[in-house]
């Protein structure tokens, strides 16, 4: 599309699906990802205590970071030679196999923990393949001068789920975690039919003299050159992977709050119901000067609402700190993710958006993994206030080691001496 046929990306077919899809997958993800934790959790205390039950939640998230490391260069490749559609419809063909599975087990009842962290391995490798391939296919859909606003709308659809599903997922667990994990499963089939209305879209032609091994090695080239994409990235990375807290919230309201599974289901939506809100604030007011300074800011508040959450044992004061810490989490990926799209050339979206997931997979589940381990040594409020202080340094740190962010203006990017030449297009 081109910018003289700019309009509002919701009044654009292709995109609704997208968001619909988009909304449906994340409602289906987070519900899932929440039962999963609190059988984990569950079936550990039976025998551990509270610290060791702490440390195989950690394992959850390790255990969906995994395949997601390891794959990164494939998926982004992958994402930029075929078809991004085909790609991320059969990832949601994977994501109903895993929540349907788990649903019969869990009615059946041959629930274990080895079938749970192999259903979590899983998750990480659909996620793997269908991250890049959506991220990249997003800019396609609208002209360059909404993408700021689809961004933000983008990510209404991801936090607008990530609120409603894990209540979603903590109202159903009282009928049992069989009838969570279906209504994962009717989400992610609709999420399926949704992206089936979306049409051709132009694929960028790669240069096929250039061997694959070649081509995944540019992506991440083009990441550690680029000081711009490079820095928004690793911000995330280190201060979420720090500050990461979502391992632990079974802890805190089994143990620390005593709110049950109710209580667990808004914790899990505090943050997204904060970042919701900040997303539609930015759908109508896109953000325009001192972005990097803005950017940089909420990082700040948001690891000091981190440790407000650690140290609160009243849980409406718990609430509040999430849902602080997701506004101003919203902020960072706004800032972070038009960035990214925006210096990226079309022909590297894919790989460029494969890095990206993986650092944001990096913080999140690694770092559900890193407050998991951390709190089996120091107790979850230790673990996570140690957590917010750690990314308030890093942020501080990263201000000084990267002045093009401090100092980023505007959306804008300069004309960047190592992007690439325009790619050609081919039919899907």
């Amino acid at each position: 599309m081109s910018d003289s046929s700019a309009q509002h990306p919701l009044r654009i077919p292709a995109f609704r699906a997208y968001f619909a899809a988009r909304l449906g997958l994340t409602l289906g993800i987070t519900s899932l990802v929440l039962v999963i934790g609190w059988q984990v959790y569950g079936i550990a205390r039976e025998t551990l205590s509270i610290k060791e039950s702490a440390f195989l939640l950690g394992l959850v998230g390790l255990a969906q970071f995994a395949p997601l490391f390891v794959l990164t260069p494939v998926t982004g490749w992958v994402a930029d030679r075929y078809d991004r559609r085909l790609i991320a419809r059969a990832m949601m063909m994977l994501y109903a196999l895993i929540a349907g599975t788990l649903a019969l087990a869990s009615l059946e009842g041959w629930v274990d923990l080895w079938l749970l962290f192999l259903m979590a391995g899983l998750i990480g490798v659909a996620r793997a393949f269908s991250g890049p391939a959506m991220s990249a296919l997003a800019p396609n859909l609208v002209p360059k001068a909404v993408l700021p606003t689809a961004i933000a709308i983008n990510s209404i659809a991801w936090q607008t789920g990530s609120i409603a599903g894990p209540g979603i997922g903590g109202i159903l667990l009282g009928y049992g975690p069989d009838v969570a994990y279906l209504a994962s499963f009717l989400l992610f089939t609709g999420a399926l039919f949704s992206f089936f209305v979306i049409g051709h879209v132009p694929q960028p032609l790669m240069d096929r003299e250039l061997h694959p091994i070649r081509q995944m090695i540019d992506g991440l080239t083009y990441v550690r050159r680029n000081r711009m994409v490079f820095s928004t990235i690793t911000l995330d990375l280190f201060a979420v992977l720090l500050a990461g807290s979502t391992a632990l919230l079974p802890v805190f309201a089994r143990d620390i709050l005593h709110v049950g599974p109710q209580g667990l289901g808004l914790l899990a939506a505090a943050p997204a119901a904060g970042a919701t809100l900040m997303a539609l604030w930015f759908s109508f007011r896109p953000m325009s000067d001192n972005v990097g300074l803005k950017m940089l800011g909420a990082v700040i508040l948001f690891g000091l609402a981190t440790i407000i959450f650690g140290l609160s044992t009243i849980f409406w004061v718990s609430l509040a700190a999430l849902f602080v810490a997701g506004a101003c989490d919203m902020v960072s990926v706004y800032v972070r993710q038009t960035l990214i799209q925006i210096y990226t050339p079309d022909a590297m979206r894919g790989r460029v958006s494969s890095v990206s997931q993986m650092t944001i997979s990096a913080s999140n589940e690694l770092g559900e993994a890193e407050s998991g381990f951390l709190a089996a040594l120091i107790g979850p409020v230790g673990a996570v206030v140690a957590g917010g202080v750690g990314a308030i340094v890093i942020t501080l740190a990263w201000a000084g080691l990267f002045p093009e962010l401090r100092l980023a203006k505007s959306f804008d990017p300069p004309k960047m001496p190592d992007s690439e030449p325009p790619a050609k297009e081919q039919p899907s």
